[in-house]
């Protein structure tokens, strides 16, 4: 049922609005307050606001309800509002118009021509939202949500599609696939979706993390070790290469690999062929590797730490998983992932598109994690989060000077432009909340 907020300082009036919309199939909500009527937008999913211009006795200003308005229009831009009042301020009216309300009705109203513009603002909303969900259902294709499905990949922007798409066309060859991206952006289930789409989808898939292997003991952990080849090797040991002999290698954080280890990498995805450490036995392998780094590899070269033959031996393809804060459309799908069944306010939904995220999936995560303990019922709002106190813990106090300082109008001008008026990107270049980007768009009266 569709939820419609009145906000008006008169109890007669919201008896008359409730009762007018109720008996035609409205759930209404109602206050006099308008700080109550913003908990109830941001708490309720509301499908339309009713608001008055002023709250207080003797005030005509319309001041009042001017302020609420924008304050609505910073938690939802696309929440509609219609705007009604004894006061007529017909420059007042045209100006909230423009700025976004769909309509600006006089006292006493009329029954039946409220309730048509209702009726088409609703219909119209759930329009908009189908069409919505239509374009993003349309950029995923069935055959993809199965892929990402089968190996718990949850995503929903064309960025991660892109990957989705690429990781599926190279998963049917053998050749050697280098998976770039930020810690935590999900460069491993990448690796997955290779796997389950190549043609040895059921073979051994092996994972090892490159920084965690010893520097004594690489050679024993990718090649295996005859007994007594080292101290303590009591018995032969197997190999991560043998063991996945006829599947995949994914070796995960290759940049941290030492350089003794990619010499000995190198001559096993060169020649195929290896020797446990202490035997003087060849041993034949067909193992596909897949890499993945958060470094720089090329960066690494110039300085030496890694092997440029080796760098050219893994990535023949690569596949760059794109940071969270660039795949703004994942954000939601991940969080409800997380913290299924659960319900946030709509300034917890801006604040978590506007973080940074830094850790990427891993950070969110965390944090799904944290309010999942901390808060495990009720609605989740922005500061269950904690996510200003992570914000400004990164920023280097020059950066966070300028932050405070916000942007020129010509500045913001210029980003609108380049980001061609959309609010989450526009936020994330200045590093703002989308709720203090409307702000400082109103107060230099720039158009969004």
């Amino acid at each position: 049922m569709d939820k419609i907020l009145i906000v008006d300082d008169t109890p007669a009036v919201l008896q008359a609005l409730s009762l007018l919309l109720e008996i035609h199939g409205y759930d209404v909500i109602t206050t006099t307050s308008p700080v109550q009527a913003l908990q109830y937008a941001n708490q309720l999913r509301v499908s339309l606001v009713i608001q008055d211009m002023n709250f207080t006795g003797d005030t005509t200003s319309g001041d009042e309800g001017k302020e609420l308005f924008y304050q609505l229009r910073h938690l939802d831009p696309h929440l509609p509002v219609i705007l009604i009042t004894a006061w007529t301020d017909l420059e007042q009216a045209i100006e909230l118009v423009k700025a976004g309300a769909v309509d600006y009705i006089a006292k006493p109203w009329d029954d039946q021509k409220l309730l048509n513009t209702i009726v088409n603002l609703v219909a119209l909303g759930k329009a908009n939202q189908a069409s919505e969900k239509l374009q993003r259902q349309q950029a995923i294709t069935e055959s993809t949500k199965s892929i990402a499905n089968n190996v718990g990949l949850v995503y929903a922007s064309p960025a991660m599609q892109r990957v989705v798409d690429m990781a599926v066309q190279v998963a049917k060859s053998d050749i050697s696939v280098l998976i770039t991206g930020a810690n935590g952006s999900g460069k491993e289930k990448i690796a997955e979706v290779v796997q389950a789409n190549s043609l040895i989808p059921d073979a051994p898939f092996i994972k090892v993390n490159c920084g965690a292997l010893p520097a004594d003991l690489i050679e024993a952990e990718l090649f295996g070790a005859e007994a007594g080849a080292y101290t303590g090797a009591n018995k032969k040991r197997i190999g991560l290469f043998e063991a996945a002999d006829g599947g995949t290698l994914f070796l995960d954080e290759i940049g941290n690999l030492p350089y003794s280890g990619q010499t000995k990498l190198l001559r096993v995805i060169q020649t195929g062929e290896f020797q446990r450490l202490g035997s003087v036995n060849t041993i034949k392998t067909n193992v596909r590797v897949i890499s993945a780094t958060n470094s720089n590899l090329l960066d690494a070269i110039a300085t030496g730490e890694f092997r440029e033959d080796l760098f050219y031996r893994l990535n023949v393809i690569e596949l760059h998983v794109p940071s969270l804060a660039n795949r703004v459309d994942d954000i939601m799908p991940l969080v409800h992932h997380f913290l299924p069944n659960r319900e946030l306010s709509l300034s917890a939904e801006n604040a978590l598109k506007s973080h940074l995220w830094q850790g990427n999936v891993r950070e969110l995560e965390n944090g799904c994690k944290r309010v999942a303990v901390l808060k495990p019922i009720g609605v989740i709002e922005a500061e269950d989060f904690a996510l200003s106190e992570q914000v400004n813990n990164r920023l280097e106090p020059t950066v966070a000077k300028q932050a405070n300082a916000g942007p020129t109008k010509q500045q913001l001008e210029i980003a609108m432009r380049e980001h061609k008026g959309v609010i989450a990107r526009v936020a994330r270049h200045f590093n703002l909340s989308r709720q203090a980007l409307y702000r400082r768009l109103d107060k230099f009266e720039i158009p969004y």
